[in-house]
């Protein structure tokens, strides 16, 4: 998976300039940029069973390209039937030329093969100007379609930005980069 700098080196090539021309910013350190991508799986019904778990891990692992993370309870929660200690989530974080060429083949093969996919909403960026994109079935990914999933389950991925300077210049980053956010529209009332 390393190797592949193309979103690396766009965002050295093109993004900054565009970014620094548009919004007068002199000093690079002020941009925002990614530092790191979380892609995270909650197990729920599967948290009891080692071989889900290890299938997921497996399927984590093939998208991704690093060995995934269990996460585990710290307390008990009786209304959700969590122990303490019991397996909650697998997670990834991806920082440098793995993060760059994983949301390069996420934004770029990934989203165009989800069903019903019409981009994502401005509004769902956090205050530190983080985006998380939820993905329904895993079987979007290509690596997928060779592993035998008894049940199709559902992640996340988080897109970390280091700085939030202000909502438009994190959204002209992002878009820059390629992701596809929603042009809203204001109706005009009568």
């Amino acid at each position: 998976m390393q190797g592949n700098n193309e979103l690396k080196t766009k965002y050295d090539k093109e993004i900054i300039p565009a970014l620094k021309k548009e919004f007068g910013i002199k000093n690079v350190l002020q941009l925002p940029k990614l530092v790191n991508v979380s892609v995270n799986v909650g197990v729920g019904k599967f948290s009891k069973e080692e071989n889900s778990l290890k299938s997921i891990e497996n399927a984590l692992a093939s998208i991704t390209g690093q060995k995934p993370v269990r996460r585990e309870a710290k307390k008990s929660i009786s209304g959700f039937k969590v122990r303490e200690g019991q397996v909650v989530g697998i997670s990834v974080s991806l920082r440098g030329d793995r993060m760059y060429s994983f949301v390069n083949k996420f934004l770029n093969i990934v989203l165009p093969r989800m069903k019903d996919f019409r981009g994502i909403k401005v509004k769902s960026m956090d205050k530190n100007g983080n985006i998380t994109i939820g993905v329904k079935e895993i079987n979007v990914f290509p690596e997928v379609e060779s592993f035998d999933l008894n049940q199709l389950f559902g992640l996340e991925v988080t897109l970390v930005s280091n700085k939030f300077v202000s909502k438009e210049v994190n959204v002209k980053m992002l878009e820059l980069m390629g992701v596809p956010f929603i042009k809203e529209t204001k109706q005009l009332s009568k």
